[in-house]
């Protein structure tokens, strides 16, 4: 473990922070993640962390380059890529964070008409009880990715288009020339 304490005492911490209000967390599945809860926090800790004169330590991943730029989640795509859709959409206000919070999205009306016009199909199975656009966290990048029946949507339109390809025997996806030209169109019209 990274900070050098027991998993119970690491647990033990975590939960005074989040009663406190310095800290959320997000289960998916058996896991547990946690994050700062706000802007002021963190901009507090930035703040101790001057007058401690530490240097601010920056995340570098140690994903192999081929699942790090992109690569299958379950059915959705992770890596690079997906987290910069991601944030992309979000800031297009594509995707609208849901009310009751939990990592749920909405699409708004104008990610809709946009996804329409690209061929993305948007529909979910009829009596799933999947979730259909939500937050998953991306293990290389620590940055969330889009989950749920949109995120496999969305996968499923790019390997059809020819965006990505799978590799064998792994769940990296190489983007294709196509694939570089048509993200970066997307993600500069965002």
């Amino acid at each position: 473990m990274l900070a050098e304490v027991s998993p119970s005492t690491a647990s033990a911490h975590l939960s005074k922070l989040r009663e406190q209000n310095l800290l959320t967390m997000l289960a998916q599945g058996k896991h547990r993640y946690y994050q700062l809860s706000s802007l002021e926090v963190a901009s507090a800790l930035e703040a101790l962390m001057n007058i401690a004169s530490l240097a601010n330590p920056q995340f570098k991943p140690s994903t192999p380059l081929g699942l790090r730029r992109a690569r299958t989640c379950y059915d959705h795509m992770a890596g690079e890529m997906a987290v910069a859709l991601h944030d992309a959409f979000l800031r297009a206000k594509w995707l609208i964070p849901g009310d009751a919070g939990g990592g749920d999205y909405k699409l708004s009306d104008v990610g809709r008409d946009a996804l329409l016009k690209l061929g993305v199909v948007l529909e979910m199975p009829k009596n799933s009880r999947r979730r259909y656009a939500c937050t998953c966290l991306d293990w290389s990048e620590r940055r969330a990715h889009l989950g749920g029946a949109l995120g496999a949507n969305l996968l499923n339109f790019f390997r059809a288009q020819a965006w990505v390809e799978a590799d064998l025997d792994s769940r990296a996806l190489s983007i294709t020339q196509k694939g570089e030209r048509q993200f970066a169109k997307l993600l500069s019209s965002l």
